[in-house]
């Protein structure tokens, strides 16, 4: 008979005895792992041991060996199933137990739930949720209803709620998910930036240049840029606007997508026929290394409709590439307004065009753009600084849980001795 935790658990690797405080972090695709690259370097400087937890998929695995951690797998939905979200909790539930942390950190929107309302009725001592973006603004009627709820809930199950971005926990407090004092912010983002791997040195290597013939890219042609996932909520439908009004005066543009089409949040069908069947836009699928595609791109554009705080915006600039975004929330962060890139309201595709144009137009410009993304890159977010500022705020969480059940147990001695002298 099999194992409980074969049938249920799927383990990529078990472990019985921690060796120091453990502190298990928690996403809801396998994908997400990424944002927690080297963490656990930091975490074993202070003798702390990390473990991780997400939906099945190799890119667990892959992280669990490169980063040298255990790994768990609890399947979970990311859209809502109230019975599927039930046993995954019980399942999270018993995998908390039975490896007692005395840290969780729980991020995006499902495992943010699931895994602090588990960590709670386990009765984890120090709770994090690492808050990466609200599903909830784009939701409308009762699906925006029951999103506020998630989050409240979520916020509510955990001693630190930590957005990764200053208008993100802005708006966190304007929605009333969490009170100021539970609110910690360590800087942008989460696990930083290698600047070694998104760098312009690659522009002239022959890996470049191979990538560049097999795409059918000439050095004639200007490329616009986009990575991540093909759904309406990163504004799509108005960057192929923005390219079909473009290109109306510039045959030799092309727009370069790096990512597919997701069925959550799917674009309208009229914008992926247009997408599927222009010949001027690319489409090499999802890639397991998209530096090497940032070396092609004149022009990186994200216009998303609401972020925690994007990555790809940030690969482009230590690219040196410039960058056209949103005013969303989390993606204003991203971007030094005419320092770096340009940024322009959300949803607008007349603004989204007259910026790439502008881009377009003044290579100068876009030069001394991508320098200074460089630089800012290099300066704001090196990685160690924030592996390091969450590995302080966990001792820091433990040495006050220390405190209080040292206080507790002085309580109860002093209430026995009292008991003992009155009788």
């Amino acid at each position: 008979m099999k194992s409980w935790m074969t049938r249920f658990m799927h383990p990529v690797e078990v472990i019985d005895r921690p060796m120091g405080d453990m502190v298990l972090y928690g996403v809801t695709a396998a994908g997400s792992t990424g944002f927690l690259q080297g963490h656990s370097q930091a975490l074993r400087h202070w003798e702390m041991q990390m473990a991780i937890v997400s939906s099945p998929g190799t890119e667990l695995e892959s992280f669990a060996h490169s980063q040298c951690v255990p790994a768990f797998a609890v399947p979970m939905q990311r859209e809502i199933s109230p019975v599927k979200d039930l046993i995954s909790l019980v399942r999270m539930w018993r995998l908390i137990r039975r490896l007692a942390p005395q840290v969780t950190n729980f991020s995006t929107p499902k495992a943010g739930l699931l895994g602090s309302v588990a960590a709670m009725l386990a009765g984890v001592p120090c709770r994090v949720y690492t808050l990466r973006g609200l599903r909830l603004e784009t939701a409308t009627g009762g699906k925006r209803l029951v999103s506020w709820l998630a989050e409240r809930m979520a916020c509510a199950c955990a001693h630190r709620v930590v957005p990764v971005s200053e208008s993100l926990r802005l708006r966190v407090l304007d929605l009333k998910l969490a009170s100021p004092a539970k609110m910690r912010w360590l800087g942008y983002d989460s696990c930083g930036l290698d600047t070694g791997r998104f760098t312009p040195r690659l522009r002239g290597t022959a890996a470049v240049a191979q990538l560049r013939r097999s795409l059918g890219l000439t050095e004639n042609e200007i490329v616009i840029g986009f990575v991540g996932r093909f759904v309406k909520d990163k504004g799509i439908r108005e960057l192929a606007e923005a390219f079909r009004a473009l290109r109306e005066s510039r045959p030799n543009l092309r727009l370069l997508l790096v990512g597919d089409f997701e069925n959550g949040d799917p674009v309208e069908p009229g914008v992926r026929r247009y997408v599927e069947s222009e010949p001027a836009i690319l489409r090499p699928g999802f890639v397991a290394d998209t530096a090497p595609y940032y070396a092609l791109m004149d022009v990186f554009v994200l216009p998303t409709y609401r972020e925690g705080f994007p990555g790809v915006p940030l690969e482009a600039q230590a690219s040196e590439v410039p960058v056209v975004t949103t005013s969303a929330t989390g993606a204003v962060d991203s971007v030094q307004h005419g320092v770096t890139g340009l940024i322009v309201p959300v949803k607008d595709a007349k603004a989204l065009t007259l910026a790439i144009d502008t881009l377009l137009r003044n290579p100068a410009m876009r030069a001394a753009m991508g320098h200074a993304g460089r630089q800012w890159m290099e300066r704001a977010f090196r990685p160690e600084a924030i592996w390091q500022a969450h590995a302080d705020m966990y001792r820091e969480m433990l040495a006050a849980h220390c405190r209080r059940k040292q206080t507790r147990s002085l309580y109860r001695m002093a209430k026995r001795a009292l008991g003992d002298a009155w009788n």
